[in-house]
């Protein structure tokens, strides 16, 4: 494996394992995250919809599906972002499972104890996404939170899969393994994927060498269990369940 030639920057605000914890409100700004980069994802303030930045505008995806930019003053209780400057494509030319395209970027990889940003274009069979309802306070941790979730599949569609790779070490600051969102071609439907079917598509990989951290000012925060004992079955549950 080549070691990487240079360093690129990704920024996050808070902690996944503070979202688990139920700290679903932040003070940091759509505007603010989009000053850092043109490519992330993360959700807004009281778990109001998925977020997905791609080519500097940034999706907020409702729990129907339904997608519309957000506002520059939303704010963001947790989400990464970086500026999208690809250095490995893949062409995939025929069907592929989620598996199988994971596969397909885990090989490509220099190294798995970097931060990697992703993007799949591309013509799809179907894709399973899931949206949590907003949530009122007082919040219940995320595991409580998701069983009212819904459950939504998209037949034929041309959209974009994307998101993170995050190294096992970095467990509870985000998602180990892929983190990764829908949204159709239209900029019409999308959501947090829970599976999907490529027919065929290119996959973009930009690796993060960098990480800028901040963490919420917030009394919620202060005094939240970052880590608790069943942290990987919290994020196992909410986040890579199919």
């Amino acid at each position: 494996m080549d070691v990487p030639t240079g360093r690129h920057l990704v920024y996050q605000t808070s902690l996944m394992s503070a979202l688990l914890d139920g700290v679903y409100d932040g003070d940091t700004t759509v505007a603010t995250l989009l000053e850092h980069g043109d490519f992330g994802l993360g959700t807004f303030n009281a778990l109001d919809g998925e977020m997905l930045i791609l080519d500097g505008v940034c999706y907020r995806m409702r729990v129907d599906g339904t997608v519309a930019p957000a506002a520059g003053a939303d704010l963001s209780p947790f989400a990464v972002v970086t500026e999208f400057v690809p250095t490995v494509t893949i062409p995939v030319a025929g069907p592929a499972t989620r598996d199988q395209a994971v596969a397909l970027i885990n090989e490509r990889l220099q190294s798995a104890n970097y931060l990697y940003a992703v993007r799949l274009t591309g013509e799809f069979e179907w894709v399973r996404v899931r949206a949590v309802q907003r949530q009122e306070k007082p919040y219940q941790p995320m595991s409580e939170a998701i069983r009212g979730e819904k459950t939504l599949e998209f037949g034929s569609s041309t959209g974009v899969v994307a998101g993170f790779r995050t190294p096992l070490y970095g467990q509870g600051i985000g998602v180990p393994g892929g983190h990764v969102h829908f949204i159709d071609a239209d900029r019409q439907h999308g959501g947090h994927v829970l599976d999907f079917a490529l027919l065929s598509g290119t996959i973009e990989i930009c690796i993060g060498t960098d990480l800028h951290l901040e963490l919420p000012l917030t009394a919620e925060f202060k005094y939240a269990d970052l880590s608790p004992d069943n942290l990987a079955d919290q994020i196992e549950q909410t986040e890579n369940h199919r």
